[in-house]
């Protein structure tokens, strides 16, 4: 899967996953800096960056999954492959309706019907690139780093940086915590899962605030890899 921010990959012997790892754009196979024999064959790739998913196709027995291979119901053409396939594998895992929160370089919440029907979902900077965005658009803003910390910040901040912090979690847990009320009120027998980079993160800061939501969601990584071994088997007629 090539993201925004980096290549994810997964090895998978038939239909189970053996490993799953990440490298930097262009790096390739087991993170080496050239296509060479480590590469895993068949590969299967789909990619949110057209201009890294043009370097892959030029390659033998690589096979790029579009959009229209995800059998999800009422996509738009212009729907996230990343996001269709993580619906898709939370759903085909778990039952549908499903609210897939991921919590990657950009937050999003795509969400489907009992019926595996996109009903929509919402897109925001996630937390790594709201706290960079500050520092870099504002002439006296410091940048703030994240840290892989499940303690909040103090509410209440008497230094900058402890300010950027406040602001931006607390007000987007407090997003997060009301597009999950409001789904659960329209499909209140709903699934919900959270992944992503910053899947434990958000979900630890859930737990503090507010525990009653935490407990209503999955926390898992690999959904996007479970949504392309359906599209994969479905190619094969399994």
């Amino acid at each position: 899967m090539i993201g925004n921010s980096r290549l994810h990959w997964a090895e998978f012997a038939g239909e189970t996953l053996q490993k799953t790892w990440d490298t930097g754009h262009g790096t390739f196979g087991m993170g080496h800096g050239v296509i060479s024999s480590s590469l895993p064959s068949p590969l299967y790739v789909a990619s949110v960056v057209p201009s890294q998913t043009a370097l892959w196709e030029k390659y033998a027995d690589v096979h790029v999954i579009t959009l229209e291979e995800v059998p999800l119901r009422g996509m738009y053409p212009s729907l996230g492959i990343d996001r269709a396939l993580a619906l898709w594998g939370a759903g085909k895992t778990w039952g549908f309706p499903m609210l897939v929160i991921d919590g990657g370089t950009a937050l999003t919440f795509t969400g489907a019907d009992a019926d595996g029907c996109l009903v929509g979902g919402a897109i925001l900077p996630g937390l790594g690139l709201q706290f960079a965005s500050l520092g870099q658009k504002t002439g006296q803003l410091p940048h703030v780093e994240m840290q892989n910390s499940a303690s909040l910040p103090p509410r209440y901040a008497l230094n900058t940086p402890e300010a950027i912090k406040s602001g931006v979690i607390y007000i987007l847990m407090a997003g997060i915590k009301d597009f999950i009320e409001a789904w659960c009120q329209d499909f209140p027998e709903t699934g919900i899962v959270i992944t992503g980079g910053d899947r434990t993160l958000l979900h630890s800061y859930l737990q503090v605030q507010f525990p009653e939501i935490a407990a209503k969601m999955r926390v898992e990584g690999n959904l996007i890899f479970w949504g392309m071994r359906e599209v994969v088997m479905e190619r094969r007629g399994k």
